[in-house]
């Protein structure tokens, strides 16, 4: 029987992000840490890692079993830290959020301005790299937790290739990301990206995979 969740303050409730560090509850509480810790384990709250909490959706309040995504969660992470315009989603983060990866991964990957070790949540692994945001191509897009920035599928495309080991996924579901992602781009924009980026292998490498491997 699922227990009932005690809602959170409407201060918190009303965020664009819905994961909060202590220090974001520090002008609701006097104590935030306690009274987090109190709404974990009331159910309103999950703890992602040590200092990093996310808001239950209220659709999932009372849910025990609700998982955040993982990829939404590290955008929001990553977003407390860094602002909503210092954090995007790339490479297989990017494409699992655009559908280009379609299971569920343990590790995904955000741009941001600073270099960062890779963080451990209880909900997969969190890999950081350290981009300049303004000259990478993003779109919008809404997650669960919060809306913020990905890559578009030009820049998630080249940005795998460029490091397809990056996040670990095996070489055969880096090809089907990249299958996945080509019909979605558009041949100039990749031209100009790559040339700009100086991805030009990485344009060659992912022709060189999608053509061999297609149909």
């Amino acid at each position: 029987m699922a227990r009932s969740a005690v809602a959170v303050p409407a201060e918190l409730a009303r965020r664009n992000n819905r994961v909060v560090r202590p220090q974001d509850a520090a002008g609701i509480y006097v104590q935030p840490r306690p009274e987090l810790a109190r709404l974990v384990r009331n159910g309103a709250v999950r703890k992602l890692t040590h200092g990093y909490y996310a808001l239950v959706p209220g659709r999932h309040l009372g849910s025990p079993t609700w998982r955040p995504d993982l990829h939404s969660l590290a955008l929001g992470i990553a977003q407390c830290d860094y602002g909503e315009s210092g954090a995007a989603l790339m490479g297989v983060g990017a494409a699992r959020v655009l559908g280009a990866v379609p299971r569920a991964i343990a590790v995904t990957v955000v741009a941001v301005p600073k270099q960062r070790p890779p963080l451990e949540t209880d909900y997969g692994r969190i890999l950081f790299v350290r981009r300049t945001l303004d000259t990478l191509d993003l779109e919008r897009a809404d997650t669960e937790l919060t809306q913020g920035w990905i890559t578009t599928p030009e820049q998630t495309l080249l940005d795998l290739a460029a490091r397809p080991t990056l996040g670990g996924l095996p070489p055969d579901a880096v090809t089907e990301a990249l299958r996945a992602l080509w019909p979605r781009t558009d041949a100039e924009l990749l031209e100009e990206l790559a040339r700009t980026q100086r991805k030009a292998a990485a344009l060659h490498r992912a022709r060189h995979l999608v053509d061999v491997q297609g149909d």
